[in-house]
């Protein structure tokens, strides 16, 4: 098993992959063509027919897809395949709108755990492993997805899905779990209890792969800290087919892309023209593989960087570094662009752990910033002087790191409300 994944797909001579690509690019094109009423629309209004499509080079030529086309097609509108042949439905949150539905065959299910399998042999994993994944099910993607490779892969399987922290911290103890897949932030929230409980001593574990949410470099540094582990990123979109697009191996030097199911471009996010290799831009992907769901030039609105430099790990697909942040989501903060990973970058320099909020608001037509913190809890004392002192300082330090002055204000350790999914970092007041 570990054999396939590592070597075969996986370090396939590039020549060869780029073959392969080819070859079921313009398979995709004419299934999507044929069973897409909408994106053949698109195209015709592009000027563009399955015959123009030669190679992964003519993917300029073909329409973007967008998180509006999915929800103005929901729930079926860009399904290739009839609802007798989908055997699953995932589905976004549908907190900034209308659900996105996206529909699986068996086929795609065996696929994407496939890929999800990969993503835990290049965290060290195998069939001598139990895997606890602390990702939600039903509807998110994160649960089936680690779960369904964790089973490809022949790890005894924990699917505890998200939440009660206490059975989590017993099940680890008891069953003796070795990696643990959750978000980084529920990772850190459990990297807090089990200090809490005095059990560091009891757990086995050696590797987590953690995505979901955006995370920063200090963040892994501070979870592979408190939990004595390898912390690998993973990534997917529930668009796609969840985790396990691309995942991180031991050098953890960006995410490996899984280039037999996934071609990646990179363009500008306001020209929106193809941008070369090692530019910073947009993320665009286009699955070759996918049958119920298949998506062309899907815009994913990560802002990253793409790598072709030959791994150290040895494998052969191309990287993607962490998403630097979102086109959509950046905040503009009186005239200035802020990402929150900046500001938890700052905070965790600065010893704080990344329990924070960013609350945002217009007063009088000018923008205004707050960044709730929790104080680290050998550090609250409540004696207001210091506390007036803490928030000056680290006030300061995001200053010299954003460019604006925000308010900071500290609050009780364990007063901001820990995530079990993905963490909700700010809340925009000018939007609503």
């Amino acid at each position: 098993m570990e054999r396939y994944y590592q070597k075969e797909m996986e370090c396939m001579d590039r020549d060869k992959l780029l073959d392969l690509q080819n070859e079921r690019l313009l398979k995709q094109v004419k299934n999507v063509w044929d069973n897409v009423p909408y994106y053949r629309n698109k195209m015709k209004e592009k000027g563009v027919t399955p015959d123009d499509i030669k190679s992964r080079d003519d993917l300029y030529k073909l329409p973007f897809v967008t998180k509006d086309d999915l929800r103005e097609t929901y729930p079926y509108g860009l399904f290739a395949r009839p609802l007798k042949d989908c055997v699953r439905i995932h589905s976004t949150s549908g907190t900034t709108g209308r659900r996105v539905v996206a529909g699986y065959t068996q086929n795609d299910i065996d696929l994407w755990d496939d890929c999800c399998a990969r993503a835990l042999v290049a965290a060290g994993g195998s069939d001598e492993d139990v895997v606890q994944v602390g990702y939600g099910y039903g509807l998110f993607t994160g649960g089936a997805g680690l779960n369904g490779g964790s089973h490809k892969l022949g790890c005894l399987t924990i699917p505890m899905s998200s939440g009660n922290t206490q059975r989590q911290l017993q099940f680890m103890t008891d069953l003796g779990s070795t990696i643990l897949c959750c978000t980084p932030s529920y990772a850190a929230y459990l990297a807090e209890s089990i200090e809490e409980a005095g059990i560091r001593n009891k757990i086995k574990l050696k590797a987590g792969i953690f995505g979901a949410e955006a995370w920063s470099e200090s963040m892994r540094a501070s979870i592979e800290d408190m939990l004595g582990i390898k912390a690998y990123d993973i990534y997917g979109l529930t668009e796609l087919s969840g985790p396990g697009v691309a995942f991180e191996c031991s050098a953890q030097q960006g995410m490996h892309i899984n280039e037999d199911h996934f071609i990646a471009e990179i363009i500008d996010p306001e020209t929106l023209e193809p941008l070369p290799m090692g530019s910073k831009g947009e993320l665009v992907f286009t699955s070759i593989t996918k049958e119920a769901f298949p998506l062309l030039r899907y815009r994913t609105k990560d802002i990253c960087i793409l790598n072709e430099e030959k791994c150290s790990c040895g494998r052969t697909h191309i990287r993607m570094s962490k998403p630097m942040g979102r086109s959509d989501d950046m905040l503009i903060i009186k005239g200035v662009n802020v990402f929150p990973s900046q500001i938890e970058s700052v905070l965790i320099e600065q010893g704080y752990q990344p329990n924070y909020q960013i609350l945002v608001d217009r007063v009088n037509n000018s923008d205004t910033c707050e960044v709730k913190v929790e104080m680290p809890a050998d550090q609250f004392t409540g004696e207001l002087t210091k506390l007036n002192s803490m928030e000056r300082d680290l006030s300061d330090a995001i200053k010299t790191m954003l460019g604006i002055k925000v308010k900071v204000r500290l609050v009780a350790p364990r007063s901001i409300q820990r995530s079990e999914g993905k963490a909700v970092r700010v809340i925009d007041n000018r939007k609503i």
